[in-house]
């Protein structure tokens, strides 16, 4: 069977090529010609490509026979007000004395069915004519001198490719490809309209603006789509917009939409960008009204957003409070009378004429008339004024080269190639009757606007398109877009902007972690570590506290650091004043027991005046001890260490005078020794004065030299500043304290060498104690001082000075008072003679 079918095919050929052979000598069509829709005859032909009906069916293909036209189905309203207002220009012109003043201006109209395909055939219809045959000639004069067409940037491809080797003119009125600007591609294409180029970066910058930074996309799969959504992924990455899906469907791929729909219904994202022609958004809305995916918020495109086609009560419900950028509607004298009216009246007369011609075109388009009358869709049109544009630029520009003037008329005698028209288009400006000035830029595109629509329901319960915004590309870049939130309206009515992100803004005090294999607008958001803080949303990263500072609780400011030092009011330092004030009260009372009892044995025979000097430097060894308790000064810290420095060295010097005291006073005993002429009250006065002004010379040296000084100490603590005292010259405390140890050292060998006195005389064994707990507390300071962190440091230092001086008042006072108090008796001359004896 296919053998046969084979052979048919290859007898047919070889009979046409023989019937060729025999018509060599002419130029014909192979075929049956295309005929236009509408068409008029006129000096000047302006062609015209639209798809009037959107759904095509290819005819059965036996390979028997020659395949049937095909047959085109569901009529466009809006591509019919296109065709319509193409005649209302015209015709505009051919009645302007002062436009192509004694030229008519023709038409041919073709329905290419939004389909490519059709779209072939219509651009070489348009080229070739459709006469049979055509002289000895095939290299003659294109049929029309400008295309006007189409609405879609693939069928526009196919045009302006296939015109373009014979440089004629395609001006399209709606085709925003921006492939369509590569002049060295589309050297003859112009069109009245801004590319996608600034409507993919409107839609980015939309999207930014209402906070939204996670999409889904859905685009056509065609020049149009594909070209638009790039740009659009381009400009919303710049910006910071992730999107969660990009999906894409051709009109005839049902599969694929369906697909497309599953992945909407799992999608997390809420506002979804359509870069569809209106067919593909016509197909999607179907489906989606059929699963009753509603609650989305729609970003359109110029194609669909304002296609009133699409606009029904089921419909409304998905795409309700959709935004998107539409043509910029202009009003045009006379279009809406012809639209309704005249047009049935002069162009299509199809109960009123004898005419062959338009009883066919009637016969064959029956699905036209149904249309006479019909005006709801007119308050909506916005592309027939880029329709009148066009057809108005070619008129222009063939006034040109025909070189027209108001009195004489147009040269009918030149010869108007297509290239000319080309050339011309090119330097084309005028301005349009409502003042409007219309030119192309190296591109071909000419300057426009768009204006922001709104899918909004009226008072009336009517369908609107609402203007509430607008972006001009022929403005600044910070001047483009201008948007009035108040006056939009959202999915399902009400005024609160939805919300579509991945991850909700991170508050200040935290900061954005990356979520592992996700884009970068999903994220988790984690607080700020201590002494770090953010005071933005979405921060990338928290930034550290100055060091004088630290972040408070929530983490989005920083502080200044609190500043602690031993202070009276806290637990520590009230402890430490008790110790001392009950130090300096036991010195008092001891001081004031030693007094009444001035004269007794006991009293005298310790050496009362270095006793009452003793207790004199004990209480303020105790005093001094406040000095180190509260808030560091200059003045403090100067106080503190030279006060601590010389009141300890007094008391020790008055300790080793009493202790030297006491080895004389039993070496004076032996028969021939008079040492304790030698070591009278005056010299015992000089030696404590003695030693105590080494001391003083060694902290007059320090103050001078590097004395101590506040000093906020941030090394201990992160989180808050130890205010204390700065040694300034470690040397100067270091001797300082070196030597207090060197004199106790001193008193405590000398005190133990007279430990085996006499019981009289056994103040040697107390004093040898005393020192003994002295250089305990002192050895031990040292390294708990150096370890100690913070104010502890000063607490060290305060325990040492208060445990010293209790040691050295308890061992050497305590067993006198038990005897001045409580064993009385034993405080007579008599007593300590017998004892010696």
């Amino acid at each position: 069977m296919l053998f046969v079918k084979t052979a048919l095919i290859f007898a047919g050929l070889l009979l046409e090529y023989a019937t060729v052979g025999e018509l060599a000598s002419l130029c014909q069509i192979r075929g049956s010609p295309e005929f236009p829709v509408l068409s008029k005859e006129g000096d000047v032909i302006i062609g015209g490509a639209f798809s009037i009906h959107s759904k095509i069916s290819p005819p059965s293909l036996f390979f028997t026979e020659r395949p049937a036209a095909y047959k085109c189905t569901n009529i466009n309203l809006r591509e019919f007000r296109f065709a319509q207002t193409m005649i209302f220009a015209i015709e505009e012109i051919n009645k302007n004395k002062d436009l192509l003043p004694n030229i008519t201006v023709g038409y041919r109209i073709y329905d290419n069915c939004a389909s490519t395909l059709s779209s072939m055939r219509a651009v070489m219809a348009l080229m070739n004519g459709d006469e049979l045959t055509l002289g000895n000639s095939c290299s003659g004069q294109s049929a029309v001198h400008a295309i006007i067409g189409e609405s879609e940037s693939s069928s526009t491809i196919v045009l302006s490719r296939t015109a373009g080797p014979f440089q004629i003119p395609v001006i399209s009125h709606s085709a925003t490809c921006e492939c369509l600007s590569n002049r060295k591609e589309y050297p003859s294409f112009f069109r009245t309209i801004v590319s996608d180029l600034y409507q993919s970066r409107a839609l980015a910058q939309l999207v930014k603006r209402f906070g939204w930074n996670w999409v889904g996309a859905v685009n056509s799969d065609n020049d149009y789509g594909n070209n638009g959504m790039a740009i659009f992924l381009s400009a919303a990455k710049e910006e910071g917009i992730c999107v969660e899906y990009t999906e894409k469907f051709d009109r005839a791929e049902t599969e694929k939409l369906v697909k497309v729909i599953e992945v909407m219904k799992k999608s997390t994202a809420r506002v979804i960008v359509g870069f569809l022609s209106h067919v593909e958004m016509n197909n999607l809305l179907e489906l989606l009204s059929l699963h009753n995916i509603t609650g989305r918020q729609f970003i359109g495109v110029e194609a669909w957003i304002t296609a009133d086609s699409l606009v029904t009560p089921t419909s409304f419900s998905v795409l309700g409070g959709a935004l998107g950028f539409a043509v910029q509607k202009t009003n045009i004298s006379g279009l809406e009378d012809f639209l309704v009216r005249d047009f049935w009246k002069t162009t299509l007369q199809c109960h009123d004429t004898t005419s062959e011609k338009v009883l066919k075109t009637c016969k064959e388009n029956l699905d036209f008339v149904g249309l006479k009358g019909h005006d709801d869709d007119l308050e909506k049109l916005r592309y027939p004024s880029n329709i009148y544009k066009a057809i108005y630029a070619v008129a222009h520009s063939i006034h040109t080269i025909m070189k027209c003037s108001g009195g004489q008329g147009c040269n009918k005698a030149v010869n108007i190639k297509p290239w000319e028209v080309v050339e011309a288009l090119k330097h084309v400006n005028f301005t349009m009757k409502n003042g409007e000035n219309v030119w192309f830029d190296q591109t071909g595109a000419a300057v426009n606007r768009y204006e922001l629509v709104n899918w909004q329901l009226g008072s009336d319960g009517s369908f609107q398109f609402k203007p509430v915004g607008y972006y001009d590309a022929s403005l600044p870049s910070d001047q483009r877009f201008y948007l009035n939130t108040e006056a939009i309206i959202w999915p399902g009515g009400g005024k609160e902007l939805p919300n579509s992100v991945c991850s909700e803004s991170c508050r200040p005090g935290t900061h954005k972690v990356l979520q592992r294999g996700r884009p970068v607008c999903c994220f988790d958001c984690i607080p700020c570590a201590a002494g770090e803080f953010s005071n933005t949303t979405d921060a990338n990263d928290c930034k550290k506290c100055p060091k004088a500072y630290w972040s408070n609780q929530r983490r989005d400011a920083c502080l200044p650091k609190n500043i602690e030092f031993l202070s009276f009011n806290e637990v520590m330092g009230k402890i430490l004043v008790i110790f001392s004030m009950f130090g300096l009260l036991l010195t008092l009372i001891v001081a004031i027991l030693y007094l009444i009892n001035k004269d007794t044995p006991l009293v005298k025979a310790n050496n009362s005046e270095l006793s009452f000097l003793l207790l004199f430097s004990l209480s303020l060894c105790f005093l001094c001890s406040l000095t180190f308790i509260g808030k560091p000064t200059e003045w403090s810290c100067k106080l503190r260490h030279t006060a601590f420095g010389i009141t300890f060295v007094l008391c020790i010097s008055c300790i080793l005078g009493k202790t030297i005291v006491v080895l004389m006073a039993f070496k004076a005993t032996l028969p021939g020794n008079d040492m304790m002429k030698w070591f009278g009250p005056a010299q015992q006065r000089l030696t404590v004065l003695f030693f105590t002004f080494i001391q003083v010379i060694i902290c007059i040296l320090w103050i001078m030299i590097n004395p101590p000084v506040p000093y906020k100490n941030m090394n201990y603590y992160i989180e808050r500043i130890i205010l204390e005292c700065a040694l300034g010259s470690p040397v100067g405390f270091w001797a300082v304290l070196g030597y207090i140890g060197l004199l106790a050292l001193l008193c405590f060998v000398i005190a133990f060498l007279a430990r085996k006195l006499p019981d009289s005389f056994n103040e040697a064994k107390h004093i040898t104690f005393s020192m003994l707990i002295f250089c305990a507390v002192w050895l031990t300071f040292i390294p708990a001082y150096v370890s100690s962190p913070g104010n502890l440091t000063v607490v060290v230092e305060i325990f040492a000075i208060l445990a010293s001086s209790y040691g050295i008042l308890f061992c050497i006072f305590a067993p006198k008072c038990y005897i001045l108090v409580l064993k009385p008796e034993l405080n007579t001359r008599k007593h300590l003679l017998g004892k010696t004896r």
